[in-house]
């Protein structure tokens, strides 16, 4: 699985350092936390007094960050808030925060939740079948597993991880749970991957089973949807500071459709269908795409960090209003 951020090296680090453009002055928003390397790196480019409001759903993760990062947290240029970024605009509002120049969300999962076998996110190493980013979450990846019908499976399966044989290993899933239940990842990435000639060094047959739950898990699509217009009502726009931007890494297919299609709807005056002969719906642009095509992890970075093999980075600049 790819786990995208490290907590030693951020995905796409100065790419996204050059679209941000952190500032003196500068109020920037990292909306995935995680190991809180965008946000030193935000934190040292926009010194001697930008400030970066850190967000996680993850307690460990803020945990981690406070104590990396401890100069930060004390002088308040790093504020840490427990929380997830679909509730950003109240987030923002809470924290007293006025005009926002730059929007992150990085949605790997840093290191230190891929690597620790109790959360559950990778079967590299045997653990409870987990998977929850916030552990306040009511459903977790083993009550899915072992709750859902054969049919609810094989969509999850197919919707969120385009797995080809979906039906057929919801359908292994529901026969193995009527003997005993599957409470550990070893034993979900063994019932996928049986019968599945795999070699080393490819991509584990539970790959996508895994990713699928995840997502399922945690909601990241739908958070995600959520989170992305709310950026835009919480970035920058004509106080003379400058123009806000927003910056997203997104490391599968799914995520990467719902930020281009975000991005290029918001770009456009009409959303009217072709066939209309003159503007109805009134839509006024309020993007403009400073990534045409994503960015991706240059080859030697990718060598460095395996995870970030992945990774596609799109970047937008708020229109200013007259």
């Amino acid at each position: 699985m790819n786990s995208g951020r490290s907590q030693h090296v951020p995905v796409l680090l100065e790419e996204v350092l050059e679209l941000l453009q952190p500032r003196p002055e500068g109020q920037y928003i990292d909306g995935t936390l995680g190991g809180g390397g965008h946000s030193a790196a935000i934190l040292e480019r926009s010194a001697p007094n930008g400030r970066v409001l850190g967000i996680d759903a993850d307690v460990q993760a803020l945990a981690r960050v406070r104590a990396q990062f401890p100069d930060y947290v004390e002088q308040g240029r790093l504020r840490l808030v427990h929380g997830n970024f679909a509730d950003l605009a109240h987030i923002v509002d809470e924290a007293g925060v006025g005009s926002v120049q730059g929007v992150l969300l990085d949605l790997g999962f840093s290191s230190d939740q891929m690597e620790n076998p109790e959360r559950g996110f990778s079967f590299s190493a045997d653990g409870p079948l987990d998977m929850r980013l916030d552990q306040s979450l009511p459903v977790s990846a083993e009550d899915l597993v072992n709750g859902a019908s054969e049919e609810e499976l094989a969509d999850i399966f197919w919707r969120y991880g385009e797995e080809r044989r979906s039906r057929l290993i919801a359908r292994r899933i529901v026969r193995e749970r009527a003997r005993r239940a599957i409470t550990r990842t070893a034993q979900l990435a063994a019932l996928v991957a049986a019968g599945v000639p795999y070699k080393a060094g490819a991509i584990h047959p539970a790959t996508r089973i895994f990713q699928a739950l995840r997502i399922a898990v945690n909601h990241e699509l739908e958070r995600l949807q959520t989170v992305l217009p709310q950026i835009l009502d919480v970035l920058s726009t004509d106080d003379g500071s400058g123009a806000g931007r927003m910056a997203i890494i997104t490391f599968h297919s799914l995520e990467d459709r719902i930020v281009k299609e975000f991005m290029r709807r918001e770009a456009k005056d009409c959303l009217c269908p072709p066939r209309v002969p003159v503007c109805i719906c009134g839509h006024k642009a309020r993007l403009r795409i400073l990534t045409p095509r994503p960015v991706a992890p240059t080859e030697q970075e990718v060598a460095r960090n395996p995870r970030a093999r992945s990774a596609k980075l799109r970047a937008a600049e708020v229109l200013t209003r007259s």
